[in-house]
């Protein structure tokens, strides 16, 4: 008796984030990224493909493009159809967008709401997490958001509208803008009877916010839990109507404005301790560490308002630009919306404290560190903050920056500069250890010193890192 030689099977890893949606799910195939079409979302499915609207979507730059594969790469039973669509470099989520991003995330959304209307289709879902920044510009990612309308129908996606997009916007506009992150604990959106209690009074003068936030809030309590809203006939709406609600909500989101003024590091490139010559040559050495270093991808920590950003980018590199700061990274954001730069894509991130993982699961949204590496990390003016102002020991962080990727250039801010002064004004110097020789025996353990120089006209010191081979000691927990 002979055995029968078996097909090894393939692995497939359904996206963790991907299983709310009956239509379909993505998954990975031997690393490929595809979308599962369920036979649910049939009917919905052939009318898009043959009516042209996805391929109309795709050519004016708000969806992913996408390419229809062999319904034999399915990943579950009773596929109706496969695509595989272009993969995003990095997936973020709304509570890591700048003020900017968000809002303009938020008026992508509307504008295929409205294009959906015209050509006999709803949006059916609004939320935040389907809009992705690729090549500089927000895009939706999910292909299956859409379904043939119903006349009559209201449009389904309203409330997860103001609650992803609207609700948050309009806190961070009119209170704080570091509001935002109410998004990191609500997943689901900004609840709106939340939202209208935080809104200054002032904010029930505007109608469009009184309408979708304030009113929204009080219909859904007033029926929340009666007995009679499973009853209630949900209202009717005309094409009319509906465009008209869009328009409104497109209105109202565009007075939203926020100007990056009055936060901590916003002004920073403008006004910090370097003289003339010492940014200048600060520029040379950072841009000559780049030039010999490796790979494509670059994450700028502590990136401000992107000078060092925009050095990575000439250099043909695509850059993650890291900063706490909302306003910095609202500043760098214009920028490049500005410019048309397509490889830089700012994010409010607190490195001391990058988003975690959330969700069902907690596996829902990926932390951070889990969603992609970069080929270098930049820290410049970084690690006194991390070091003197978190308490961060010098060991730990260099083994997150090593976490992150095989090389590193580090700014080194002595304790004589005066910035770090300032950190210690308020503070017990309590860190002995922090001093260049410090620094190159807490690093030495992940790293080699490639090049070392002190900018010129300055005391700090510019430091081009490669990660070692071989895993350094206490690496191990962060993987």
């Amino acid at each position: 008796m002979t055995k029968t030689s078996q097909r090894p099977v393939p692995y497939v890893a359904r996206d963790e984030g991907s299983f709310r949606d009956p239509s379909g799910f993505v998954y990975r195939r031997e690393g490929v990224l595809y979308r599962q079409i369920n036979e649910s979302y049939a009917p919905h499915w052939d009318r898009l493909a043959s009516s042209g609207f996805l391929d109309e979507l795709v050519r004016a730059g708000l969806l992913i493009p996408h390419e229809l594969v062999d319904v034999g790469l399915a990943a579950a039973p009773s596929p109706h159809a496969v695509i595989r669509p272009t993969e995003i470099d990095l997936v973020t989520y709304p509570y890591e967008w700048t003020f900017g991003e968000l809002r303009d995330a938020a008026l992508l959304t509307l504008d295929i709401a409205r294009r959906a209307l015209a050509a006999g289709f709803t949006l059916k879902d609004a939320s935040a997490y389907n809009i992705q920044f690729w090549n500089g510009r927000p895009v939706l990612i999910d292909t299956l958001s859409f379904e043939e309308a119903v006349p009559g129908q209201p449009w389904a996606a309203y409330r997860q509208y103001c609650e992803h997009f609207l609700a948050p916007l309009a806190l961070m506009a009119l209170r704080d803008v570091r509001l935002g992150l109410l998004l990191r604990d609500f997943l689901d959106g900004v609840p709106l009877d939340l939202a209208a209690h935080l809104l200054p009074a002032r904010s029930r003068l505007n109608f469009g916010l009184l309408s979708h936030v304030v009113l929204h809030a009080r219909a859904q309590t007033r029926y929340a839990g009666s007995a009679t809203a499973e009853r209630r006939r949900p209202p009717r709406m005309s094409p009319l109507q509906m465009a008209a609600l869009i328009d409104n909500l497109r209105s109202t989101t565009e007075h939203l404005t926020w100007e990056p003024v009055g936060t901590p590091w916003e002004s920073y490139a403008e006004n910090n301790t370097y003289a003339e010559q010492a940014a200048a040559d600060k520029d040379r050495l950072v841009r000559l560490a780049l030039q010999s270093s490796t790979g494509t991808v670059v994450w700028d920590l502590g990136a401000n308002t992107g000078r060092f950003s925009q050095i990575a980018a000439g250099l043909g590199r695509k850059v993650v630009a890291l900063d706490v700061d909302y306003g910095a990274s609202e500043r760098h954001y214009r920028t490049i919306k500005a410019t048309g730069e397509s490889s830089v894509l700012p994010l409010v991130i607190d490195v001391a404290n990058p988003s975690p993982g959330l969700g069902w699961g907690s596996r829902e949204r990926k932390p951070l560190l889990d969603r992609a590496n970069a080929d270098v990390v930049l820290a410049l003016a970084v690690v006194h903050h991390l070091a003197i102002g978190r308490n961060v020991p010098l060991g730990s962080i260099s083994e997150m920056f090593a976490k992150l990727a095989p090389e590193a250039i580090v700014e080194f801010v002595p304790k004589e500069d005066s910035m770090v002064q300032r950190l210690l004004a308020s503070r017990i110097d309590v860190f002995p250890d922090y001093t260049l020789a410090g620094f190159r025996s807490a690093f030495g353990g992940s790293f080699e010193i490639l090049s070392e120089h002190q900018i010129q006209g300055s005391l700090r010191t510019i430091l081009h890192l490669r990660r070692r081979t071989g895993p350094p000691s206490g690496l191990a927990a962060w993987r």
